[in-house]
Formats: C-alpha cells, structure tokens, sequence
C-alpha cells in the first residue's frame, strides 16, 4: 500500500463522516419515542456505520481490504440518505433537516468516491 497519512483521524473523509453522525444524532433526538427502536435507531446505526467502516478498513493495512470497507462506508451512506427521505416523507424530519443532512452525505459520499478512485490508482 502507499504510504499512509498518520491516522485515519487525519483523513478529512473520516472527521466530516463524524460530523455527519454526530449531526444524526441531534436532528432525531427530536424524532418520536415511539420510533427510537425503529427508525431512528436505524438512521443513527447507519450514520454511525461510515466512519466506523473507514476507521476500520484504515487499520487493516491491505488495499484491497480498505476498498472494501470504504464500498461498504458508501452503502452505509445511501442507506442513511434514503431512511432520512423516508423519515421526511412520513413527516418525522422536516425538510430543512433533511436537506442539510443530505448535503453532508453528499460531501462525505463525494471523498469517499476520490478515496477509493486514488487507492485503485497507486
């Protein structure tokens, strides 16, 4: 592998993922109770999932495997956006949050993509 950036915190893709989850975290503290086992559990598992899988893959050392735990980041993150569309559309989030939520999927989807393009390069 190429030589690395000394952790995986450093990686600006890891710290906006963190942002992203964190920012999960406030918008549905607002959500029902009655969806904290259902929906909202599920969106802040998914959120919690992309920096974990790019910490996670960071540390096993092998491209190959780093891709994969990066593609799996990515599927965590259309997961994400798609329960926050559904969380919207049955009127739980309001669009404002959504949007911004979205935004920030889409930066984080965005240097997900360059990562893995520029580990499939070297």
């Amino acid at each position: 592998m190429t030589e690395k950036t000394g952790s995986y915190k450093d990686l600006v893709v890891w710290q906006q993922a963190m942002d992203l989850a964190v920012a999960v975290y406030g918008a549905t503290k607002s959500w029902p109770k009655e969806e904290l086992y259902g929906l909202t559990s599920q969106v802040r598992r998914a959120a919690t999932s992309v920096p974990a899988n790019i910490a996670e893959g960071y540390g096993r050392e092998v491209r190959g495997s780093y891709q994969q735990f990066l593609r799996i980041a990515q599927g965590s993150l259309k997961e994400l956006e798609t329960q926050l569309l559904i969380a919207e559309r049955i009127g739980i989030a309001p669009q404002t949050t959504t949007s911004s939520l979205l935004a920030s999927t889409e930066s984080v989807g965005k240097l997900l993509r360059l990562l893995i393009r520029k580990l499939a390069l070297d």
